[in-house]
C-alpha cells in the first residue's frame, strides 16, 4: 500500500452499465462499501441491448488507417455503417478532427500494445466473476462471413497485427461449404469464413441484472432514477443530485458511458469524448443461428439470445440524448438480409439503440483525477462488455491500495 494512503471505506458509482457494477462488485470484492447512482436504472444505458459479445481479438482502438481509406464520402450516406450527420455540431467537429489525427498506423499500434495486457485478461474476468458467485451464462467462438477471399484477408491481417501486438488469438479459415455446415444460417452468398475460437457472448442486460442483484445481496445499495448534478470535492467527497439530495463517500468513480465526457470535464480531462450510437432488434425463423456471427464488411452481428437472433450493428456519431433513426434500423436489415438466410427481417421485436463512449484516440479513460478520491471510467467504445470486468478489477486495486497501475498508465485521464 502507498505511504500514508489511507483506504477508502465507501465508494459512489455514478452509472449503473456494466462498467459501474463491474467496479462496484470488484471494489465490493475488496471489502468496500459500494453504493451505485444512475439516473434511470441498471443497465439503462448501452448494455441492454448491445451484442454481447465478450471478444478481445475485436478489441483494437477505433481510429485507424483503415477509418480514413473507408471515405469522407461513405461516412455522411445515412446506410453507412459508420455514419456521421452532416449536420455535426462544433463539439462533433472536433471530436472527429482529433479523431482523424489518430488514424495512423503508428498511433493504432501504440493503442493495440496499451489495449493487449486488458484484452488478454477479458476471458478470464468474466472466469472470476463467475467464480465469485455471479451467476450468468457465457457461450463461446464466433464466425466471420464474407462474400469473398479478398474480403477476408482484410480481418486476417487486422488479427495478425493485433496478435503480433501481444494479443493471443486462435483462427480457423473455412471455405463455403465448410462455413455452412458450421452454421446454417449463413446463405450461399458467403464464400469465405473465419473462426476464432476462445471468446464469448452473453445476455448483456440479464448480467448486468444479476451483477446488480449480486451487489445488493451483499451488502450494496443501488439508486436508480436519479441523476448526478455534479460532484463536490471535500472530505469526504460529496454527489449532488437532481432531486435534491446529496450523498458523501471517501471516493467517487465516474462511469456515466456516454455521458461521461459531462462529469469528468471539470476535472481537466481534455480527452475527445463522444456517443457512437449503436442499433439492434431480435428476429426468428425457420433457422436460427447456433453461434455467433460477424459480418465484418457490413459490420453487422448476430447473437443467438433466449431463442431469437439479436442483430446489431452501426457507428452514428451522434449525441447520445437525440432520438434514434429507423433508416439506422432499415441499414442494418438491407445490409444483413441477404446473407443471414432463413430469419424473418420483417418480423422484428426489441428495437434498441444505445449510445457508447468514444474517445479520439480509441483508448478508454481510467484513473484518478486531480483531486484524491475521484476516478474515472468508461470510453471503451464498442468493447466496454469486453473489457470492463478486466479494468474493474484493475481500477479497484488503484483505489484500495493508492497504488498506480502500470497497465492502466496507458488511459490517464488527465493525458
Amino acid at each position: 500500500m502507498a505511504a500514508h494512503f489511507t483506504p477508502p471505506s465507501s465508494v459512489g458509482i455514478i452509472g449503473a452499465g456494466v462498467v459501474g457494477l463491474a467496479t462496484a462488485w470488484a471494489l465490493q470484492r475488496r471489502g468496500i462499501s459500494v453504493t451505485v447512482i444512475d439516473r434511470s436504472g441498471v443497465a439503462a444505458g448501452a448494455t441492454q441491448g448491445n451484442a454481447g459479445w465478450v471478444t478481445p481479438s475485436m478489441a483494437t482502438p477505433l481510429p485507424s488507417p483503415a477509418v480514413l481509406r473507408y471515405g469522407l464520402r461513405a461516412v455522411l450516406k445515412p446506410t453507412s455503417p459508420v455514419f456521421i450527420p452532416p449536420t455535426a455540431n462544433p463539439r462533433t467537429l472536433h471530436f472527429l478532427a482529433a479523431f482523424a489525427r489518430n488514424c495512423t498506423s503508428r498511433r493504432w499500434r501504440s493503442g493495440m500494445r496499451a489495449l493487449a495486457p486488458i484484452n488478454l485478461a477479458a476471458v478470464a474476468a468474466y472466469d472470476q466473476l463467475a467464480d465469485s458467485g455471479v451467476g450468468f451464462a457465457a457461450r463461446g467462438s464466433y464466425l466471420a462471413g464474407f462474400r469473398s477471399d479478398a474480403e477476408r484477408q482484410a480481418l486476417v491481417s487486422d488479427l495478425e497485427q493485433a496478435r503480433t501486438m501481444g494479443q493471443d488469438i486462435e483462427l480457423t479459415l473455412l471455405d463455403d461449404d465448410e462455413a455452412r455446415e458450421r452454421e446454417p444460417a449463413l446463405s450461399s452468398e458467403i464464400r469465405a469464413a473465419a473462426e476464432v475460437v476462445g471468446e464469448r457472448f452473453i445476455d448483456p442486460g440479464a448480467f448486468a441484472h444479476e451483477l446488480a442483484a449480486t451487489i445488493i445481496d451483499h451488502g450494496g445499495r443501488i439508486l436508480r432514477g436519479t441523476a448526478v448534478e455534479h460532484v463536490v470535492v471535500d472530505s469526504p467527497h460529496r454527489l449532488v443530485l437532481t432531486n435534491g439530495e446529496d450523498h458523501s463517500f471517501d471516493a467517487v468513480v465516474i462511469a456515466t458511458g456516454a455521458w461521461l465526457d459531462r462529469l469528468v470535464r471539470p476535472f481537466g480531462v481534455r480527452v475527445p469524448i463522444h456517443g457512437g450510437r449503436g442499433y439492434s432488434f431480435s428476429v426468428t425463423g425457420r433457422r436460427m443461428p447456433g453461434q455467433a456471427v460477424y459480418l465484418p464488411e457490413q459490420r453487422v452481428v448476430c447473437t443467438p439470445l433466449n431463442g431469437r437472433a439479436r442483430i446489431s450493428g452501426m457507428m452514428e456519431i451522434q449525441n447520445p440524448d437525440a432520438p434514434s433513426s429507423r433508416r439506422r434500423i432499415q441499414a442494418i436489415i438491407d445490409s444483413a438480409r441477404s446473407l443471414l438466410t432463413g430469419l424473418d427481417f420483417d418480423d422484428r421485436r426489441d428495437e434498441w439503440m444505445g449510445s457508447r463512449p468514444c474517445t479520439a484516440d480509441g483508448l478508454p479513460v481510467i484513473g484518478g483525477l486531480g483531486p484524491r478520491g475521484i476516478y474515472a471510467h468508461g470510453g471503451h467504445g464498442m468493447w466496454g462488455v469486453t473489457q470492463a470486468p478486466a479494468t474493474a478489477s484493475l481500477l479497484a486495486e488503484m483505489i484500495v491500495t493508492g497504488r498506480p497501475s502500470p497497465q492502466l498508465s496507458p488511459f490517464d485521464p488527465l493525458r
